[in-house]
């Protein structure tokens, strides 16, 4: 498989790595990336091919992967509409919708959406993925295999969903980090050190997520049996939902994925304007 990133940022490089490490040959790989710098951090560190802009060679391969910032994104397309020819773009810019990037490529309809979160940048990421209708069934299996180097992958039918997505696992590392953080400030109040804080915080959040994956019971089963009637996790999830804690999750969740479709409205009309 013959990959072209455009752009060379941290979740490309992290994407590169992955495929590397699962057999990929670094010469079927290229980047093009506008910094010099980046060119070369990207030749030594992985022996790929770059280039500091679209051109036809660089372009001619299976797959266009997108990974540019959201903002760049429409003078970006105008840029590779002329050497896309049937190549399918997978694109993992946040918010910017198919029929939009189709519009920006000139009415280019072989585009793959893709959400990842920042986990794949360790290889421990999970991505969501949408396609449009003029996508292959061979076409998304290389989709899913260049995002499956950085995590696990999921498909949904609706492009609407990839709002959904975004509120749950893009933006879903900040709710665990919030909830690392003040697991940490309460062992602090609570006189334990720093550094014992943070180990007891991730180590207990890291756990419980392997145990949770690795039992696939839901994760209702796996509190109650944590939960002793009258115990010490039942005195804190009793004050936890007294301040409405599990509410207050599920209502930022859904605020999260109303932003996500407000941006999409947004970088659309950006694109008309121009």
């Amino acid at each position: 498989m013959k990959i072209t990133f455009v752009g060379g940022g941290n979740m490309a490089t992290a994407l590169i790595g992955g495929l590397l490490k699962t057999g990929q040959a670094p010469e079927k790989l290229s980047v093009i990336e506008i910094s010099p710098e980046g060119r070369a951090r990207l030749e030594q560190n992985f022996g790929v091919r770059t280039y500091a802009a679209p051109e036809a060679a660089a372009l001619a391969g299976d797959v266009v992967l997108l990974a540019v910032k959201p903002q760049h994104a429409r003078e970006v397309c105008a840029t590779l509409a002329p050497f896309l020819g049937e190549t399918v773009l997978v694109s993992i810019a946040a918010g910017i919708r198919v029929a939009d990037l189709s519009r920006w490529l000139g009415g280019h309809s072989r585009v793959v959406r893709a959400m990842p979160n920042t986990p794949a940048l360790i290889g421990a990421g999970v991505t969501g993925l949408y396609a449009s209708a003029a996508v292959t069934p061979h076409e998304r299996a290389l989709a899913e295999r260049i995002l499956a180097a950085a995590g696990e992958t999921l498909w949904v039918r609706d492009e609407t969903q990839i709002d959904a997505v975004t509120a749950v696992s893009g933006s879903g590392p900040a709710y665990l980090f919030l909830l690392v953080e003040a697991m940490q400030q309460a062992a602090s109040e609570l006189g334990l050190s720093a550094e014992a804080g943070r180990r007891l915080a991730v180590g207990t959040v890291l756990g419980a997520a392997q145990l949770a994956a690795q039992t696939g019971e839901p994760a209702s089963v796996l509190r109650e049996r944590v939960t002793s009637k009258g115990g010490t996790t039942a005195a804190a999830l009793a004050v936890m939902a007294e301040r409405c804690v599990k509410e207050g999750i599920v209502a930022g969740v859904l605020a999260a994925d109303e932003r996500s479709r407000e941006l999409g409205d947004q970088l659309g009309r950006q694109g008309e304007a121009a």
